[in-house]
């Protein structure tokens, strides 16, 4: 199977539905196979309104929430909103979700516990085939299923959620550093799982998340406030990897001084809260054969897919380069 090309892609307060459109629509011209709508209520516009346009307007590329959760949005509104847009696009609907993060904690909540995100992985997939499930007033059920379900795709960096995915999930949404060494832990974390389970590990779909930004030098400003936001998790890491102990005090002043209200803005102040070579290290970041040197490492990884950030400011720009390196990436695998 040739590796995916998918994209996450952010409806910014700031943008018109119609240039979001556009740009969706070109990233399926060019072959991208995957688009995922960032779910972040005080960040970005709605993303379960924006992934109704994308059903109508594009015709081949699958897309879906990147990542929803099961805290804000209660399983039986994820399982019937999926549903609905899988009838509106048969087949092109995937279901990211995970634990809860810009989401949850600006509205003062905590992201699911293990124990809780299995439990709700397991209603949502009966949800969505139309089995009943039980909240308390009786047994419910949806009104309507589609055929092909859509697949749930569990998004985790740290060992247990990993685990968890690669047992209860039809696949996994690995995050993290852009790091060889710690994407290799993560993905034998997920085959821990999934053999824990009695599954074949290769069952589980992987797909890679990567934040890149493509130029000169001064590239690494566009992937800052991203990075700023991977170290604020870093942070809370039992352990993390070795190549990385060196940057513990970066983690914890980004997770001091992040701000959920610009959250993935390319101009949120906590961007300066690490250094370049930090988010050099946290990021696929350079010119063109940098970045594709990079790719290449990561996609000999076990994954799938890699989905690659659509960062803000001169989209369609980045969309290009993305294309240029990726044919470059796809051409070695």
């Amino acid at each position: 199977m040739a590796l995916e090309l998918g994209l996450s892609l952010g409806l910014s307060p700031r943008e018109s539905f119609d240039r979001w459109l556009s740009i969706a629509k070109r990233a399926e011209e060019i072959g991208v196979d995957m688009l995922w709508v960032v779910d972040s209520q005080m960040a970005m516009k709605d993303a379960y309104v924006a992934m109704a346009l994308l059903g109508r307007e594009t015709r081949k590329v699958k897309f879906g929430p990147g990542v929803t959760n099961l805290v804000t949005r209660h399983p039986t509104v994820v399982a019937n909103a999926m549903n609905t847009l899988a009838f509106l696009a048969p087949g092109r609907v995937q279901v990211g979700v995970g634990l809860g993060d810009s989401a949850v904690f600006p509205i003062g909540k905590k992201p699911m516990l293990i124990a809780d995100c299995e439990q709700g992985v397991g209603e949502l997939r009966a949800l969505l085939r139309g089995e009943s499930r039980d909240y308390g007033a009786g047994d419910v059920a949806l009104s309507f299923q589609v055929d092909p379900v859509p697949p749930i795709l569990l998004a985790g960096s740290q060992p247990r959620t990993l685990e968890l995915a690669g047992a209860v999930a039809d696949g996994v949404i690995v995050m993290g550093p852009s790091d060889p060494d710690t994407v290799q832990s993560q993905m034998e974390l997920v085959d821990a799982g999934a053999r824990r389970a009695g599954r074949d590990p290769s069952s589980v779909f992987r797909d890679l998340w990567v934040t890149i930004a493509i130029g000169g030098p001064e590239a690494v400003n566009d992937v800052k406030s991203w990075a700023s936001g991977q170290a604020r998790w870093l942070s809370k890491w039992k352990t993390v990897p070795q190549s990385l102990e060196r940057f513990r005090g970066e983690m914890e002043h980004a997770a001091a001084s992040y701000d959920f209200q610009t959250h993935l803005s390319l101009s949120a102040d906590h961007a300066s809260s690490i250094s370049d070579e930090f988010a050099r290290v946290l990021t696929v970041v350079g010119n063109r054969e940098e970045c594709i040197e990079r790719l290449r490492g990561l996609s000999a990884l076990g994954a799938d897919r890699i989905t690659l950030s659509l960062q803000s400011g001169g989209r369609e720009r980045r969309l290009d380069d993305i294309a240029a390196v990726w044919s470059g990436v796809r051409a070695a695998t």
